[in-house]
């Protein structure tokens, strides 16, 4: 079980793999609850500062074991990531497929990067169920309406080329470059502060379905910290000073 989920340190980049190939990383309890393992770790280490979410073998996930589905229901654990996700950012790297409740895995991510070619879709439809694990609240916010409405009745997929036009994907990279792509997206974000990086995700992901005068509410005590912050002075000092910044997320 504990070998469904596999975390590799890159600097300050955790690399987390779904690791059932042969299955097509479907989705069972091991898999959900390694997810889970993988997000603590990437929260409380001081020493990383991205994810990358990635599948082995031929695609990202096929979605739920509809096998372990049938005989125990949806896998333990799977809605806590679903619904959380992680407060450091976290990139899915899409290669081959998303699809059902592989793609929802994807939407928990802040970024996806796909290969050319890479199906994304949720045919859940096609076998009595429906997108429950967050896509049908996900994807009509980041896709157009009538485009996440078609994906959700027909079942059908769409392209990661079609997916990055509509902006549901961040980059697309030749077919077996996705981890490569998503790392450098991953190291270009971990160069950053620490704090700020937190605020951005916050403020971004806080800013859906509010008003601009909401916004600047929410926004007030989120100044406050990160501009009184040492890193605030850091990196001007840095500026001025014409070197890089040392941050230590205080």
């Amino acid at each position: 079980m504990a070998d469904e989920v596999l975390t590799e340190q890159r600097g300050q980049v955790l690399v987390i793999t779904l690791n059932r190939p042969d299955a097509m990383n479907a989705i069972d309890t091991g898999l959900a609850q390694g997810l889970v393992a993988a997000m603590e770790r990437l929260d409380q280490s001081r020493e990383l500062a991205v994810g990358v979410l990635t599948g082995a073998g031929r695609g990202f996930s096929a979605g739920m074991d509809l096998k372990a589905f049938a005989s125990g229901g949806t896998p333990e654990g799977f809605q806590a990531f679903i619904r959380d996700g992680c407060r450091k950012p976290l990139i899915a790297a899409v290669e081959g497929f998303a699809l059902a409740g592989g793609l929802e895995i994807a939407l928990a991510c802040d970024l996806i990067v796909a290969a050319k070619g890479a199906r994304i879709g949720i045919p859940e439809t096609r076998v009595g169920l429906f997108a429950g694990g967050g896509g049908l609240y996900r994807l009509p916010d980041r896709l157009p309406y009538s485009v996440a409405m078609e994906m959700a009745l027909t079942a059908e997929p769409i392209t990661a080329e079609q997916a990055h036009a509509y902006g549901l994907v961040s980059r697309v990279s030749e077919k077996g470059a996705a981890l490569e792509a998503a790392l450098d997206l991953a190291q270009r974000i971990a160069r950053n502060a620490p704090l700020g990086v937190a605020a951005s995700k916050q403020l971004v992901r806080a800013s859906r379905g509010t008003t601009e005068e909401e916004f600047w509410t929410l926004q007030v005590p989120v100044v406050k910290d990160v501009f009184s912050s040492a890193d605030a002075q850091e990196g001007a000092r840095a500026f001025i000073e014409k070197r890089d910044p040392r941050w230590s997320g205080q």
